[in-house]
Parts: C-alpha cells; structure tokens; sequence
C-alpha cells in the first residue's frame, strides 16, 4: 500500500479529528492545507439525498462564481455564419461548422467547455461517444446550446460552472484557487451552494446535503457542516 506523502500528512495534521467546519471555515483552511509547489485547486464535493436514477431527481445546473475559477477556460463554439464571428470576438479558442464537428470526432478534446448553435446540433449530436463521457455535451439546460453563442463564451470565460449528480449522488465543482482570499472562496462557495440548494428536488426526502468536504488539489478532506449549508 502506498503511503502518504510527507505534504499530505502535514495538511491533513491541521485539521481538527471529529471536528466539521462551517464553509467559510473550511476555504479558509484550505488555503492552508494546498500544495507550497503550485497554485492549488479548491473543490467542493457533496453527498445528496437524491436518486439519480429518477428523472425528477437529476440535479444539474450552472452559476457563475462572482470571483471566477482562476483558470482562463477553453472553450469550443459549434457555429456559422454571424453567429461565428460573434463567437470569435467573445473570445472563443476555436470555432467552426462541419470541419470542427470532424476534428472533434477524430477524438480531439483539448479544451473545457463546448458551445453549440440549435441550427448544428443535429451534426453535433453524433459526437457523443466523444463529449458525452467528458461532461462536454453541449446542453440547452446548461445554456450551452442557444443562438447567443457569444454570451455563453462570455459567461464560461468568466467563471460560469456546470455541476451535475454523479450515479453515486454525489456532486463537486470547483470553488476557485488557493492564492484566492478566504472571503472569495467563500463568496464563490455560497454562490454555488445557493444554487445547488434551490435545485432541490421536491421529491427528494431527508436531510437533502448529507455531508460534505472541501478540499485541494492532492490534499485532504476538510469535513463541512453541513447545519451550516
């Protein structure tokens, strides 16, 4: 069995045993636990009571975190014509029609978000087996196929993220990034705990976040309290 790493052991000896932190806590701790050789990232992960397997109670949505993820996004627009040019200019890494479709299809994904026009989606569709397994399927429920092409590039380069439940019920996003202030993290943190509660489906029953923990990039789990979500 591989053992932890001297880094590890040290973050994981600031956290407190038997101890859950209030979110505001835990970014701020976090802040502390991320690696000293690069600029961590700070996720969330959260358990829910839902059963992912019902229509009702598939939790999925999007919210612009107000300070960003501190990562310039790359982002894809499936367009042509005006709609194209006005993706380009919101500052979209690469567009086009059916040779954008094709080079996708050839298994090229280099970036991290995917847009869409309605009028392409019908040639888009065929590359789910390509985006479907990345989470990079243009969806009209994540705003991400709609004719405002440039708006959803502006949003996605501006901190705009997709959560979504996993088959376990769990769900994660990104918070932002250990050289973020604590009260960023936190705002950032509030913002998409926000949404992810008023998504809440009125069929799921129970205590709907079960329990949680923030952590970094190779770091350790930071337990939240959730009575404080």
């Amino acid at each position: 069995m591989a053992t932890k790493s001297k880094a590890y052991n040290a973050a994981a000896a600031k956290i407190e045993a038997d101890r859950f932190y209030t979110p505001a806590e835990a970014v701020a701790l976090a802040k502390e636990t991320g690696s000293a050789k690069f600029d961590s990232t700070v996720e969330v992960a959260l358990k829910l009571s839902v059963d992912p397997r019902k229509a009702d109670q598939m939790v999925r949505g999007t919210v612009i975190l107000p300070h960003g993820t501190g990562k310039t996004a790359r982002v894809i627009v499936f367009a042509t014509g005006p709609a194209a040019e006005a993706a380009i200019a919101a500052g979209a890494d690469e567009v086009g029609g059916a040779e954008l479709i094709e080079k996708v299809a050839g298994g090229w994904t280099a970036f991290d978000a995917a847009v869409s026009t309605p009028e392409l989606m019908g040639q888009v569709g065929r590359l789910g087996k390509v985006l479907g397994p990345r989470g990079l399927m243009p969806n009209p429920k994540t705003g991400t196929v709609t004719p405002n092409a440039a708006k959803a590039v502006e949003e996605i380069k501006g901190g705009k993220i997709e959560f979504r439940v996993d088959k376990h019920a769990n769900v994660h996003f990104v918070v932002g990034k250990a050289s973020f202030s604590a009260e960023q993290l936190d705002e950032n943190m509030k913002a998409a705990l926000e949404e992810i509660v008023r998504l809440k489906p009125s069929s799921s029953k129970g205590r709907y976040i079960q329990k949680g923990a923030v952590s970094t990039t190779f770091g350790p789990g930071i337990p939240l309290d959730v009575n404080a979500i």
